[in-house]
C-alpha cells in the first residue's frame, strides 16, 4: 500500500544529474583504451607549438637584450647625424651640446682600400673617428690596446675577415686615399655591427685628423657627418629630443637616443619574428586539421559508447562534454610536449640568426612564451575539435545501432557555422598581433582559407571523377587501389590538404628564392657590367677612360650625376612641410638628396607610363623632367607639377612632364629623377662608369691601377657583391627552410595519425578482401598503388598552387618574370610520393599480417 501511495514518476528511471566529477571520471575511464591513439592525432599540433614558443621565445628574448645593450648599440646618449656639413643652426646646437658632455665625431664615408703588401684593394667603409666613442661597449680589437691606441697616431683598426681574406697582419700597411696607414689591430665587432653588414661593407677605423690628407672629400662624395655626445644627466632627454626633431629635420639631420635606439631596432626585428609566427601558425593550423580529421574517425568508432550512455540517461550535452573533456585533456598534454619542444628548438635558433642580429641574446627560457604557446595550441585545436565533436550531440540509441548504414544529416554540418567564424576570427585575430596591419591579416586569413577550399575542392573532384570515370577496363589491383580513394571512411580529403598544402608551401620557397637568385645572377650575363666605378671627377673622366681602354674594357656606359636637394613643390616650401605636421604633407620628398643624371634618351631598363618625354631643352620656358612613376604616386607628385632643386646653393626649377617605369633589377644606373641634356652640364657633377672585365685576374690589375693614379675613385666588384648576396640568401633561405621543415614534419604527423586512424577500418576491409580470396602480394600492391595515386595528386595539386603563388610573387612583389625550374619540381614530386607511399606502407604494415579469423574472432 505504501508503495501504490508513492508518487508516480515522471522522468525516465535512469535519468539523473551528472556533475563535473562524473564527467571527469567518465572521459578518464573511456580514454584507458583509446589514450595512446589519442595522444598521436593531438601529436599533429606538437610540431606548431613547439615553432610558436621556440620563435616567442627568440622574440622576448631578443627584445631583452636590445633593451639591456641599447646603450652599447648606439654606443652614446645622443647621435645626431647629418649627410652634409653643418648648417650654421645646428652647429650652434652641437656647440652647445658639447659644453655639457663628453663629444665624440666621426666621417663616415665609402672609399677604396690597397693592401701594400699584395696590392689588393676592396671597398670598405671608413670611419673617421675622433674622440672617446663608443661611450657604452667598446670596440672589440685584437689586441684589446688597439681600440684606443690608434687613434692619436697614423694607424688603423681594420675589419678582421678583410684581414683575412687579403693576408694582412697587424703592423702591416694600407693605404686610404693619399695616405698610408700602420694596422693597429684587428676589427671583431663595432657598435651596431653584425656579420652580414661586415661582409657587405667592412670597416675601417682611421683618426678623423688626417680624413683631409687623404683627398677622398671630393665635390659630390657622400659623406655622413656623426656626432656623440655622452651627456652628464639623461634627465627629460627623450622629451628634448622630440622637441628638436622638427628642427632638425628641417637642416637635413636627424637625431637619436638610447631610447629610439630600443625602438627602432626592436621593430626591425619584431617584424622577422612576426614572419616566423605566421609560418610556425601555418605548422600549426596545418596540424589543427589533422585533428579535426583523427576526432572525426574516433567519434565514429565511439558511436556504439555514446549509445550506450545515452540508453543510461545520459543527455547529448553531457555525452558531448565527456568527449570533448577528453580531447581538452588530451591536446593540454600535447601541447605541453609541444613547448618542451619549442624550448629546445629555442636553443638552437639564436645560432641560426647568428649574423643577422647586433646583439647577443641568451637561450634563457621565456614562461611567458610558454605560456602564449600552450594558450594557443590548446584553444585552436579545440576549436578544429569542436567540428567533428558536434556531431555526438545528433545520435540517438536507434540511429547509433544503424549508424553504419544511414549518413550524417546536412543539418549537422550548417550548425556548426559558428565553430567556423570563431576559427576565422581566431586565425584574423592571431594574424593582426603579428601583422598590426588589418589589411594584411585579412589578405592572410583569406589566403589560409582560400588554399584550404581549393585542396579540399580538388579532393572532393577528383573522388568524383575517379568514382564516376571508373576505369573497369583496368586490372583488379589497379581498380581496387582507385575505389580506396573513395571508399567510405576514406581519408582522401584529410590527406590531400595536409600533403597538398605542405607541398605548395614548400614549392613556393624554392620558386621565391630562384627569383631571388635569378635577378642576382644577372650580371653574370655576356653582356651585364661586372665593375662599376663612382665618384669620378671631371678632370679624371679622361685618365679612367684611358686606364680602361688599355685592359680592353668597353667604356660606354659614362653616366654624370648631379647631387641636389628639393627646396620646393609647387608651392609649398621644403622648410614649411618639415615642419608643418597637421597637414598630411608628403616629408620624404624632402628628406632624401637625389642623384640625378642628364641625357637625351631614354634607357632599355626604362618606359614612360604617363606623360611625353623631353630629351633636350630648347632653353624656352622651364625644363620637362621625368620621375619614376611609384616613387611620384607615394608622394603625391602629379603631371604638370612645378619642382624647385637646391644644387649647390643655386636653385634649379623644372616641371615634371613624364613618369617613368623603371626595371630596378638590372644591373645598371637607374635614377629617381632625370633631366634633358641643356640645363646641368654646368652643374658641380661626377661621373659613374660601368665596365665588364673578364676574369678576377684582369679585375684586380684593372682596380689596383686606379686606385693608385684617382685614390678617390671608389671600385664595386659586383661579382664579389653578388657572391655576398648569395651566401646571405643561402642563409637566409636556411632560416626559412628551418621553418618550413617544421611545416613538413607536422603535415608528416598529421599523414601519420590519419593513416593510423583510418587502420581501423582497413582491418575489415582486408578481412573481406582476403576471404574473397585477395593474397598478402595483391593487398600490399593495392595499397602501394593507392599511396602512390593520393601521394602523386596531392603533390600535383600543391605545385599547381605554389606555381600560381610563384607567379603572382614575382609579376607583383619582385617585379620581374617567373621561370621555374623543371628538374626540382620532378624531384620535389618524387620525393612526396615516396614519402607518401612509405608512410602508407608503414601503418599498414600490420593489417596485411593478420588473419582473418583472428579479426573475425575480435570483432566477435
Amino acid at each position: 500500500m505504501n508503495q501504490m501511495n508513492q508518487p508516480i514518476q515522471t522522468h525516465p528511471p535512469y535519468t539523473i544529474k551528472f556533475r563535473l566529477g562524473w564527467l571527469l571520471q567518465m572521459a578518464w575511464r573511456d580514454s584507458r583504451r583509446s589514450r595512446s591513439r589519442l595522444l598521436l592525432f593531438i601529436s599533429s599540433v606538437i610540431v606548431g607549438i613547439a615553432a610558436l614558443v621556440a620563435i616567442y621565445s627568440l622574440g622576448n628574448n631578443l627584445n631583452d637584450a636590445i633593451n639591456n645593450q641599447a646603450a652599447a648599440l648606439l654606443g652614446a646618449d645622443v647621435k645626431i647625424t647629418s649627410n652634409q656639413p653643418l648648417t650654421p643652426t645646428m652647429q650652434h646646437l652641437v656647440d652647445s651640446l658639447h659644453q655639457h658632455s663628453n663629444y665624440s665625431e666621426e666621417k663616415n664615408f665609402a672609399s677604396m682600400v690597397l693592401f701594400k703588401k699584395n696590392g689588393g684593394t676592396r671597398l670598405v667603409q671608413v670611419r673617421a673617428l675622433q674622440g672617446n666613442f663608443p661611450y657604452y661597449g667598446a670596440l672589440e680589437t685584437e689586441p684589446i690596446v688597439a681600440g684606443m691606441a690608434f687613434r692619436t697616431q697614423q694607424q688603423a683598426l681594420v675589419d678582421a675577415t678583410l684581414m683575412l681574406q687579403f693576408g694582412a697582419q697587424v703592423g702591416d700597411s694600407i693605404q686610404i686615399g693619399n695616405v698610408p696607414f700602420q694596422i693597429a689591430g684587428k676589427l671583431l665587432n663595432a657598435p651596431g655591427q653584425t656579420g652580414f653588414s661586415a661582409a657587405i661593407a667592412p670597416i675601417v677605423y682611421i683618426p678623423l685628423q688626417y680624413v683631409q690628407q687623404t683627398g677622398l672629400l671630393q665635390k659630390g662624395s657622400r659623406v655622413s657627418y656623426q656626432f656623440y655626445f655622452h651627456l652628464n644627466t639623461t634627465n627629460g632627454i627623450d622629451k628634448w629630443a622630440t622637441s628638436l626633431r622638427p628642427i632638425l629635420e628641417a637642416n637635413d639631420c636627424t637625431i637619436e637616443t638610447i631610447e629610439t635606439q630600443k625602438e627602432s631596432t626592436g621593430r626591425t626585428f619584431a617584424d622577422l619574428t612576426s614572419f616566423l609566427s605566421l609560418v610556425g601558425f601555418m605548422a600549426l593550423l596545418l596540424g589543427c586539421i589533422g585533428v579535426a580529421g583523427a576526432v572525426h574517425v574516433y567519434v565514429k568508432e565511439k558511436i556504439n559508447t555514446i549509445a550506450v550512455l545515452r540508453c543510461l540517461g545520459v543527455k547529448a550535452s553531457q555525452a558531448f562534454a565527456v568527449f570533448l573533456i577528453q580531447i581538452m585533456g588530451i591536446g593540454l598534454v600535447g601541447a605541453m610536449l609541444g613547448a618542451v619542444l619549442g624550448i629546445g628548438i629555442q636553443q638552437l635558433l639564436p645560432f641560426v640568426f647568428s649574423d643577422f642580429l647586433p646583439v647577443h641574446i641568451s637561450t634563457s627560457i621565456s614562461w611567458v612564451a610558454v605560456g602564449q604557446g600552450i594558450c594557443i595550441g590548446l584553444i585552436i585545436a579545440i576549436l578544429f575539435a569542436l567540428l567533428p565533436l558536434l556531431s555526438i550531440r545528433n545520435i540517438s540509441p536507434l540511429r547509433a545501432i544503424r549508424a553504419a548504414y544511414e549518413t550524417t544529416p546536412r543539418a549537422i554540418y550548417f550548425s556548426a557555422w559558428w565553430v567556423y567564424v570563431l576559427i576565422a576570427l581566431f586565425v584574423y585575430g592571431f594574424a593582426y598581433l603579428q601583422i598590426q596591419e588589418g589589411k594584411q591579416a585579412l589578405q592572410f586569413t583569406i589566403g589560409i582559407a582560400i588554399a584550404l577550399l581549393v585542396l579540399t575542392a580538388i579532393a572532393r573532384l577528383l573522388m568524383w571523377m575517379i568514382k564516376r570515370f571508373f576505369p573497369s577496363s583496368r586490372g583488379y589491383i589497379v581498380r581496387q587501389a582507385l575505389a580506396n580513394l573513395y571508399r567510405p571512411n576514406n581519408q582522401t580529403s584529410l590527406l590531400m590538404v595536409s600533403i597538398g598544402l605542405g607541398t605548395s608551401f614548400i614549392s613556393i620557397l624554392f620558386f621565391m628564392q630562384d627569383v631571388l637568385m635569378q635577378r642576382l645572377n644577372l650580371s653574370a650575363a655576356a653582356n651585364q657590367p661586372n665593375i662599376v666605378l663612382f665618384d669620378i671627377q671631371s678632370s679624371q673622366k679622361h685618365g679612367v677612360d684611358s686606364i680602361a681602354h688599355a685592359y680592353h674594357l668597353p667604356v660606354g656606359n659614362l653616366v654624370p650625376i648631379v647631387n641636389m636637394r628639393l627646396a620646393a613643390w609647387n608651392n609649398i616650401q621644403a622648410t614649411a612641410a618639415l615642419t608643418d605636421t597637421a597637414r598630411k604633407l608628403p616629408r620624404g620628398l624632402f628628406r632624401r638628396e637625389y642623384r640625378v643624371t642628364y641625357r637625351d634618351s631614354l634607357t632599355a631598363s626604362e618606359k614612360i607610363v604617363a606623360g611625353i618625354w623631353r630629351g633636350e631643352y630648347n632653353g624656352k620656358g622651364l625644363p620637362y623632367i621625368s620621375m619614376e612613376t611609384n616613387y611620384a604616386k607615394r608622394n603625391q607628385v602629379r603631371i604638370g607639377d612645378t619642382l624647385t632643386f637646391n644644387v649647390q646653393g643655386a636653385n634649379m626649377y623644372a616641371i615634371v612632364g613624364s613618369l617613368r617605369q623603371v626595371n630596378w633589377g638590372g644591373m645598371q644606373t637607374n635614377f629617381l629623377v632625370v633631366f634633358p641634356k641643356g640645363v646641368l652640364e654646368a652643374a658641380p657633377q661626377f661621373w659613374v662608369l660601368l665596365t665588364k672585365v673578364p676574369n678576377q685576374q684582369v679585375s684586380a690589375r684593372f682596380q689596383q691601377s686606379v686606385v693608385q693614379q684617382f685614390p678617390n675613385v671608389s671600385i664595386i666588384d659586383l661579382a664579389l657583391v653578388l657572391q655576398i648576396l648569395n651566401d646571405i640568401i643561402s642563409k637566409i633561405g636556411f632560416v626559412i627552410r628551418f621553418m618550413a621543415g617544421l611545416s613538413i614534419c607536422t603535415g608528416i604527423v598529421v599523414f601519420i595519425a590519419s593513416v593510423y586512424m583510418s587502420k581501423y577500418q582497413r582491418i575489415r576491409e582486408t578481412v573481406l578482401l582476403r576471404t574473397l580470396g585477395a593474397s598478402r602480394k595483391q593487398i600490399f600492391a593495392i595499397t602501394v598503388l593507392e599511396y602512390l595515386f593520393l601521394g602523386l595528386l596531392a603533390a600535383i595539386t600543391g605545385i599547381l598552387l605554389g606555381l600560381t603563388a610563384g607567379w603572382a610573387l614575382a609579376k607583383y612583389t619582385f617585379e620581374t618574370s617567373f621561370h621555374p625550374q623543371l628538374i626540382p619540381i620532378i624531384l620535389l614530386i618524387g620525393f612526396v610520393c615516396v614519402l607518401t607511399v612509405s608512410i602508407g606502407l608503414i601503418n599498414s604494415r600490420g593489417i596485411v599480417k593478420r588473419s582473418p579469423l583472428e579479426v573475425l574472432r575480435s570483432e566477435g
